[in-house]
């Protein structure tokens, strides 16, 4: 999937609000941007919400309900993500979506994505890992709040299926202290498991994402929004769209500096070279 240049997915998560407009907009914005992948998050909520969560009460811009039906307002189904598909396939820029249980894990396979991806907090889900590598689609897994036992009971049972996963490293607080992002973890991931390492960033700022390429991740995955102040919990910890494109031009600055560990005289060297060296 990624090979000689940072593969950048925007988190759209669910900050679309269950508006397909907001989404398209924000597709529109990864692509401008010149990013990768749009990235969904798929859930049956009756599966996902806990049975304590769901008849309490919720304030939302369409009212007073429940927050089962809250989670069914912003989830998009078949229409939607066949709008999405197309969409998408018209930039063309590749989406997916993060799966939260074994239903979205079936109904994401409908489409044709380029990957999927096991969110922070089902890395401890044997069954649903197994699940997604056993479809042997490239298979993603986020490690926010994630002890490294527990990372490496998931990799092996993804490697046990015969699939080398990306592994993300993150931290899942929202949004995410300097002090708590620990990025030289990224050097030691790709050394324990063999594999390309990503980061996936809950920070308010960009420099910790732009550190994590210069440490070696091959993956940049984002929250992203129209606006801070739009209704949610995501947005106020995601990228507007000014600060995508800053980011995607800092990036490829580093990659072009960080170069490959070999030593040569450069082009512009050899002529000082010729005058100065006896």
């Amino acid at each position: 999937m990624i090979k000689d240049k940072v593969y950048m997915i925007g988190e759209i998560g669910i900050n679309h609000n269950g508006d397909l407009n907001i989404a398209k907009k924000l597709i529109d914005a990864v692509n401008a941007c010149n990013w990768d992948c749009a990235k969904f998050q798929k859930r049956n909520p009756d599966v996902c919400v806990p049975e304590a969560q769901k008849s309490v009460m919720r304030e939302t811009p369409w009212g007073k309900m429940t927050y089962l039906d809250y989670k069914y307002r912003v989830e998009f189904e078949s229409a939607q993500y066949n709008d999405i598909d197309r969409y998408c396939a018209e930039k063309p820029v590749d989406w997916t979506a993060s799966v939260w249980d074994l239903d979205s894990l079936k109904f994401i396979q409908n489409y044709q994505v380029p990957f999927i991806k096991i969110p922070s907090a089902l890395i401890t889900d044997s069954e649903l890992l197994r699940a997604c590598a056993e479809t042997k689609i490239p298979l993603m897994i986020s490690t926010g709040m994630s002890t490294l036992t527990e990372i490496d009971e998931a990799v092996n049972i993804i490697l046990k299926v015969g699939v080398n996963p990306i592994v993300m490293h993150c931290n899942s607080s929202y949004p995410a202290k300097h002090d708590e992002l620990n990025l030289s973890l990224i050097p030691f991931l790709k050394d324990r498991y063999d594999c390309q390492i990503g980061y996936s960033g809950h920070e308010e700022d960009l420099e910790p994402s732009v550190v994590a390429v210069a440490l070696g991740a091959t993956v940049i995955e984002r929250h992203i929004t129209l606006d801070h102040n739009m209704w949610g919990t995501d947005h106020k910890s995601s990228l507007e769209v000014m600060a995508m494109d800053i980011l995607r031009k800092r990036i490829s600055v580093v990659r072009e500096t960080i170069g490959i560990p070999e030593k040569i005289v450069t082009d512009s060297e050899k002529e000082i070279r010729a005058k100065l060296r006896k």
